[in-house]
């Protein structure tokens, strides 16, 4: 079994995890153990043959030009939109607040500006100031676990697992970016709330769900729902100081990634080769099926915003598929400006929302980050933050 090395850098806001540049190697195998997570070996660094040379990058927008344009939203979503969510009794608004917490973050690791953090902390807190123990509710569940119901028609008063993985999934990289990150991790004030925040989502909201029933909960039964919790579990596992809680974890990485428990399948198992393009990738969002037209664009982007975090740590995804998925995007569900697939097929007419996941694969293709420049769709803060830290992702690994 290969060792998992928690990368040396000077943190997720500034240098984060160039491992396309670096040209890791394979991933373990299926029957690989269960005791750390599955990641590539990192002894012997290559570079890629993707390579990100410095003329690629030349004439890109500049991270500056699109902190910019951030700034000219930013302020007006943040008091229309997520600081309203962030104080909501109803659970469904943190399913979109969970966008601001990702264009902040985004925005921090681009810069390195503490506002952006900040940002991203007060609506953390806030949500978390609001919840309450779940037998107060009067939800579907009346344990003792800190929580939230919503009041949407569908599900109202009840607890909702997906919209609180669907945000803690950005609040877990918020925490991330504070404990590798050593200026911020050695200043009491964020570390005073990186260890509460990260006490109260081991306790309520992994092991909440968990403990209610992980293969009805975690263990989810279309990918992108699934990949919310590979991605909190993954993050979680980076951070937490408890030997139990990691084991629990690092399985949970790997039985997405490699083995469900509920399933004959899991996340590698469903990528195959695209029909329109053996270049890319083709997937389902229903465990074990291959029946066209595969997974939709849209939710897409949950799987994909996973899976790109996974790689940059070095966990199960490799350059290989970085490419594939490129590849995906670039000419099976985008073909041509103005021109968006809604499956991964190629079929169907699309919307072009990529922010929440496809695009950032900007980050290793100054190709698709020249295009994203003039993408007319989903110009919003959450946008230009991942525009941002694309660029300054791809103009790092440029130097290398």
């Amino acid at each position: 079994m290969l060792d998992f090395r928690r990368r040396s850098t000077r943190g997720l806001a500034m240098t984060s995890f160039l491992v396309l540049s670096l040209g890791l190697g394979a991933a373990c195998g299926p029957n690989a153990g269960q005791e750390e997570l599955t990641t590539q070996q990192t002894d012997s660094l290559t570079d890629t043959a993707q390579g990100v040379t410095a003329q690629a990058v030349t004439g890109l927008r500049s991270v500056a030009e699109w902190e910019k344009l951030f700034l000219g939203t930013w302020e007006s979503s943040h008091t229309s939109d997520f600081l309203p969510r962030s104080k909501s009794l109803d659970s469904w608004e943190f399913y979109n607040l969970g966008y601001g917490i990702d264009a902040n973050t985004a925005m921090y690791r681009a810069t390195g500006k503490t506002q952006y953090l900040d940002r991203a902390l007060l609506y953390v807190n806030n949500m978390v100031a609001n919840a309450r123990p779940s037998s107060t509710l009067g939800s579907n569940f009346k344990d003792s676990y800190l929580g939230w119901k919503s009041a949407r028609p569908e599900v109202v008063n009840q607890e909702v697992p997906l919209y609180e993985s669907y945000c803690w999934r950005y609040v877990t990289q918020l925490l991330r970016v504070i404990r590798e990150t050593p200026e911020l991790y050695s200043n009491s004030t964020y570390r005073t709330q990186y260890d509460r925040l990260l006490a109260f989502t081991e306790k309520n909201i992994f092991e909440k769900w968990y403990q209610r029933g992980a293969n009805a909960f975690v263990y989810r039964a279309r990918t992108h729902m699934a990949a919310h919790w590979a991605y909190i579990a993954m993050n979680l596992s980076l951070m937490t100081t408890d030997p139990a809680r990691k084991a629990t974890y690092t399985a949970v990485v790997n039985n997405i990634n490699r083995d469900l428990p509920n399933s004959t399948s899991s996340l590698r198992q469903q990528m195959k080769p695209n029909p329109a393009n053996s270049a890319a990738y083709f997937w389902s969002d229903v465990w074990g099926s291959t029946a066209l037209p595969g997974q939709d664009s849209s939710h897409g982007n949950g799987v994909l915003a996973y899976i790109v975090e996974a790689h940059d740590a070095g966990i199960e995804w490799t350059d290989d598929d970085m490419r594939k998925f490129s590849a995906t995007l670039n000419n099976v569900l985008w073909p041509a400006a103005g021109k968006y697939a809604a499956y991964v097929d190629g079929s169907g007419a699309g919307g072009g929302w990529w922010n929440d996941g496809l695009m950032k694969l900007g980050r290793y293709d100054a190709n698709i980050q020249r295009r994203l420049e003039t993408h007319t769709v989903g110009r919003n803060v959450q946008f230009y933050g991942n525009g941002a830290l694309n660029m300054k992702l791809l103009s790092s690994a440029a130097a290398q």
